[in-house]
């Protein structure tokens, strides 16, 4: 079922500023420049431990996670909040050297990478459904190893514009095909309708409540408990009328890992079972969401209360 949700007390995602600790950033890259990896790791915690005690929110939330997450796990493996952040701090030092031209984008393995092979030589847009697991950038970088294929990242940027504003400085092309969105209007559905058309593809975030008045979300199992997902995804992919499949990244070691995979051909919300449809394909994005979050448990950075279920009320979504 799908369902408008009431004003919270808690912090909505968009409400925190996840990269508060830019200047930070800019300290590690610069000693990435001079010296490597291995030395920023060496001053890369006093800055964790700065964010660990000024951000409550964010340890609490990371807390949460990672024992539901360790719950479910068979390796018993100690997943700490420290842990957690630096593993977080490392993706946005990646954003920043593969920005610069710095990442060796070559040693990126991939997997499912025929698929949108197939789809361009087809000249079939996609709908592309990711999440913020690991280095979401990797994405936009593929675009740039696969002639044809061009995506387009519906984004909410307000969170993060200080950080946008850095990358940009890096490399002019990190905000090249963006697409600041609070919320989907009719207008913004005929220009990806267009763009899809064109055989290009969008991306869309799978895993955070939209920024808008009542968002549409639907609740679903994860990690042991309900959540409340997103299900703009689903309408607009019932609205472009096209392939929907799941990008997934992450770190594994010293090299990074692209994941695509098919989740629907196509996505048709009969009026009648509507509320259902949702219900079934939130249910799905989430088991394979937490199938990846336990393969790479410390790379999932969605620093708020996710399971925190508001009163919600269900809403009427138009034919």
């Amino acid at each position: 079922m799908s369902w408008s949700v009431t004003p919270l007390r808690a912090l909505h995602w968009a409400q925190l500023n996840e990269f508060s600790f830019v200047a930070g950033m800019r300290l590690l890259f610069w000693a990435y420049r001079v010296a490597g990896r291995w030395p920023v790791r060496l001053i890369l915690y006093p800055i964790l431990l700065w964010y660990f005690f000024r951000k409550p929110v964010a340890r609490l939330a990371s807390r949460d996670y990672l024992e539901r997450v360790a719950a479910r796990a068979s390796d018993g493996e100690k997943l700490g909040v420290l842990r957690h952040f630096g593993a977080f701090a490392e993706s946005i030092l990646d954003k920043m050297l593969l920005w610069s031209g710095l990442f060796d984008i070559n040693s990126v393995k991939h997997h499912g990478k025929s698929l949108i092979a197939a789809e361009i030589a087809r000249k079939r847009g996609a709908l592309l459904i990711c999440c913020h697991l690991g280095n979401l950038d990797l994405c936009r970088v593929l675009s740039r190893q696969m002639a044809g294929f061009k995506v387009t990242a519906l984004i909410h940027t307000k969170h993060a514009q200080r950080f946008n504003r850095l990358l940009a400085q890096l490399n002019t092309e990190s905000e090249l095909n963006l697409m600041q969105v609070t919320e989907l209007t009719p207008a913004t559905a005929v220009l990806l309708g267009e763009k899809i058309g064109r055989g290009e593809f969008v991306a869309i975030a799978g895993d955070r409540i939209p920024v808008s008045a009542k968002p549409r979300v639907a609740p679903a199992q994860f990690l042991g408990a309900p959540a409340l997902f997103p299900v703009g995804p689903y309408i607009l992919a019932s609205l472009l009328k096209c392939p929907v499949y799941l990008i997934f990244t992450f770190r594994c070691g010293p090299t990074s890992e692209i994941h695509l995979e098919l989740f629907r051909e196509s996505i048709h919300l009969p009026g009648a079972a509507r509320e259902r449809a949702f219900a079934e394909l939130a249910a799905d994005y989430a088991a394979r969401l937490e199938s990846y979050c336990r393969r790479a448990p410390l790379q999932w950075f969605n620093f708020y209360e996710f399971w925190r279920l508001p009163t919600v009320a269900p809403i009427h979504v138009p034919e």
